[in-house]
C-alpha cells in the first residue's frame, strides 16, 4: 500500500502541493505512453492539451473508439484505470481523507515547439464541488521540465482558502481561457515542478498555479486525475465559468465514482453518466 511520508503530508498542508517518493512502475508507464498514443490517434481534431475526460469512453457497446464521450473525446479506458489504481488513491487519501471520489481525468499534451500556455489561475474556480475541497494528482507520463512547459505553483497560495477573480481571455492559443487577475499573486515565488516519467505531484484545489507555453523540442505529457473527499458534494446543476473555460464539460452528466470508503455526505449520485446494464449482463443470457 502506497502511503505519503508525515513529512510529504506536512509539506502539502504548508505549500498547497508535493512530489511524493512514490512512482508509477516503468511498465505501467510504458502501458500508459501506449494508451496515450491511441488517444491523440481517437481524437486529431482535438487539441492535445484539450484531451478533457480521457477516461471517458462513448456510452453504449464497443470500444468507444467511434464516437465521443459527452465532452467531444473519444477516451481511452486505460486512463480510467489509471485514475482507480489503488496506490495512487491511498496517496490522495492521505490529503483529502480515507472517502475519496473520482470525478475527472484530462491529458495535458504538449507538442514540441508549440505547445500551448495554461494561465495562470485556480482549479477551484471551474469546479462544481460544495464545499470546495479536492486534490489533483499529475502524473507525467514524459519528461516535464521548465523547458518543455512543466506545471509552475505558487506555494502557499491555497492557505487563505480564497478563490481570486479571474479575467476572461478570447484567444484560441490557451490551454485555459480564465487568467487570475493581476494583484493575487507574485509570480516571482512561483515553484517550477519538474517531474520524470512516472513521477506525480499533487496540488490543492485552492493553489495558483499554471504552465508556461511548450517552445522546446520535446514534448510534454501529463495526466491530472481529479478526486474529491465524499464529504463534498458534486453539485451537477452548477456551471461555474458558464461555458468560458475554453473547455468543453457536461458536469450534468459527467459520471464519478467512490473509489475509496464510504459517501460521507449521502448526497453525491453515481449513477448520472455511468453505462446502463445491458439486458441479460451477468445472467448467463
Amino acid at each position: 500500500m502506497a502511503r505519503l511520508t508525515p513529512d510529504e503530508i506536512e509539506t502539502y498542508t504548508r505549500e498547497g502541493y508535493v512530489v511524493p517518493q512514490w512512482r508509477l512502475p516503468a511498465a505501467r508507464v510504458a502501458q500508459m505512453r501506449a494508451a496515450l498514443d491511441e488517444l491523440l490517434a481517437r481524437n486529431p481534431g482535438v487539441r492535445p492539451e484539450k484531451l478533457v475526460s480521457a477516461h471517458l469512453e462513448a456510452a453504449g457497446d464497443g470500444a468507444g473508439a467511434g464516437a465521443d464521450n459527452g465532452e467531444g473525446v473519444r477516451g481511452v479506458r486505460d486512463f480510467l484505470e489509471l485514475a482507480m489504481d489503488r496506490d495512487i488513491v491511498d496517496l490522495v487519501a492521505g490529503v483529502i481523507g480515507d472517502d475519496v471520489i473520482l470525478w475527472g481525468c484530462h491529458v495535458f499534451c504538449k507538442p514540441a515547439a508549440e505547445g500551448y500556455e495554461t494561465p495562470w489561475h485556480q482549479d477551484g474556480h471551474y469546479w462544481p464541488i460544495r464545499p470546495l475541497a479536492t486534490c489533483t494528482a499529475w502524473v507525467a507520463l514524459e519528461p516535464s521540465t521548465r523547458a518543455n512547459g512543466c506545471l509552475r505553483v505558487i506555494p502557499g497560495s491555497h492557505a487563505a482558502r480564497t478563490l481570486h477573480p479571474h479575467l476572461h481571455e478570447d484567444r484560441a492559443d490557451l490551454t485555459l481561457n480564465q487568467r487570475l487577475a493581476a494583484g493575487a499573486f507574485d509570480e516571482a515565488d512561483a515553484a517550477d515542478i519538474e517531474l520524470e516519467p512516472g513521477q506525480l505531484s499533487l496540488h490543492d484545489v485552492y493553489m495558483i498555479h499554471g504552465a508556461a507555453a511548450n517552445r522546446s523540442a520535446q514534448r510534454r505529457t501529463g495526466v491530472a486525475l481529479r478526486y474529491m473527499p465524499a464529504s463534498s458534494v458534486f453539485e451537477r446543476a452548477l456551471d461555474p465559468v458558464r461555458g468560458l473555460s475554453g473547455v468543453p464539460v457536461d458536469f450534468a452528466r459527467r459520471p464519478i465514482w467512490l473509489v475509496k470508503g464510504r459517501d460521507a455526505s449521502g448526497r453525491n449520485d453515481f449513477t448520472a453518466g455511468h453505462r446502463p446494464a445491458r439486458s441479460g449482463a451477468g445472467t448467463g443470457a
